[in-house]
């Protein structure tokens, strides 16, 4: 496994652990439920969860210190209840320079879960690599 190379001190109880990262541009990321995702008594877990762990494993497929999310395209599939594990799968589908430089990545995700491996939740990612941290531009 590659080592990560980005978003090094995300809290992996939110967003997942990192089970793969990929030469060939791709990442698989676990997330196990917790309590503190929870949104109802009936024990729904949050969307922003889901979309924090395919977020996190597409800027693991780029895996490049400073990928930021552009947009997204995203489709909730099935909800995902307290107890289960999820399992995001990460793959840099295209790459894209500009005319002025500008690096773009389309990672496609599919998170499924990993007791029976039905599918919860896809999207498209593009992201972006800067030529230095977000924080440092003008």
């Amino acid at each position: 496994m590659d080592p990560p190379r980005t978003h090094l001190k995300i809290k992996e109880n939110l967003v997942g652990r990192p089970l793969e990262i990929f030469t060939e541009d791709h990442a698989l990321v676990e997330l196990k439920t917790s309590e503190d995702m929870v949104a109802d008594d009936k024990g729904l877990i949050h969307g922003g969860f889901i979309f924090g762990l395919a977020d996190y494993a597409a800027m693991l497929a780029v895996n490049h210190p400073n990928v930021i999310l552009k947009e997204a395209k995203v489709k909730f599939i099935k909800p995902v209840k307290l107890g289960c594990t999820l399992l995001a799968e990460a793959k840099i589908v295209a790459r894209v320079v500009d005319t002025k430089g500008k690096e773009e990545r389309l990672v496609e995700v599919i998170v499924k879960r990993k007791e029976d491996g039905v599918q919860v939740f896809r999207g498209e990612f593009r992201c972006i690599i800067l030529p230095r941290h977000v924080l440092e531009l003008k």
